[in-house]
């Protein structure tokens, strides 16, 4: 074993040296892309259903279904995990992402059983944005009810 003949700031200075950066600016515009991608598959998936007769409000809750399960199916076939390390903070932010924060634990601990694993974990990610949000929604309905 040979020893390491560099100080700590030499050192550093090494380890920015090969260090990747990331442009704010891309990293912006492929968030707004790939985002306003998603987006645009929701609005022609509610496009496609409201000119077969779906009413409008129908046509609606199905594509939130549908990119629900897009997005639960990418993750499982490891294809949304590729398409996050592109556009970053893009597949957070859509309903997509929410199928993305269920299925990635239920995947990671699968092995573990169906109970203590995937029953256990499957939600340790969405879990508590479910629970506040619930929470936010009774306390509004509490406070209007009031008034």
């Amino acid at each position: 074993m040979g020893t390491i003949d560099k100080t700590p700031q030499e050192y550093q200075k090494l380890i920015k040296k090969h260090q990747l950066t990331d442009s704010k600016v891309k990293n912006f515009f492929s968030a707004y892309l790939i985002g306003g991608l998603i987006c645009l598959l929701g609005q022609v998936i509610i496009n496609v259903l409201i000119s077969t007769g779906i009413p409008k409000d129908n046509a609606g809750a199905y594509a939130t279904i549908s990119l629900i399960f897009i997005g639960g199916l990418l993750t499982g076939l490891g294809v949304y995990d590729e398409i996050a390390q592109f556009a970053g903070a893009g597949t957070i932010v859509p309903i997509t992402g929410f199928a993305n924060a269920i299925v990635s634990p239920a995947i990671e601990s699968r092995q573990e059983g169906y109970i203590l694993g995937l029953g256990a974990n499957i939600y340790s990610i969405a879990g508590p944005v479910l629970t506040y949000g619930m929470l936010s929604a009774f306390l509004i309905g509490l406070f209007k009810l009031l008034l």
